[in-house]
């Protein structure tokens, strides 16, 4: 999946409200809280297997319609709050289609074993030499 702001732009929807915080008068008057909503199923950015994989990963981000909801109410601004969201829901996006790489099993080299082999038989020769034996 290739994300860019301007591909995302044009499938994602806003809903804005009036936030909470800091911002004196200006918080009752303006709508600068941000509910970023994007629809994984009907996205034309996503391949079939990819939103397979986004609709398993993301479960908890849906909301009863299905849509992806990333909230911001940082900033006083809404365009900023906008700006926030959509890095946020790129971040979510990109960390829910990364594949970690499969961990390849490595042997142990024949020099460590026999260094591993050495270091025993020198350590029970130190205590097969403490023994006392009662040979008359």
């Amino acid at each position: 999946m290739n994300l860019n702001k301007a591909d995302l732009q044009r499938e994602i929807y806003y809903k804005t409200s009036r936030s909470g915080g800091k911002g004196g008068q200006n918080v009752n008057k303006v709508s600068t809280k941000v509910e970023l909503l994007f629809d994984i199923n009907n996205s034309t950015l996503c391949t079939e297997e990819e939103k397979l994989l986004l609709n398993d990963k993301l479960q908890n981000r849906f909301n009863k319609d299905g849509l992806v909801q990333v909230i911001c109410d940082e900033e006083r601004s809404q365009f900023l709050n906008k700006e926030i969201a959509v890095e946020r829901l790129i971040v979510l996006l990109t960390t829910a289609l990364h594949k970690p790489k499969m961990r390849k099993p490595s042997k142990i080299s024949k020099a460590a074993k026999l260094a591993r082999l050495g270091n025993k038989k020198i350590q029970s020769a130190k205590k097969a030499d403490r023994k006392k034996s009662f040979d008359f």
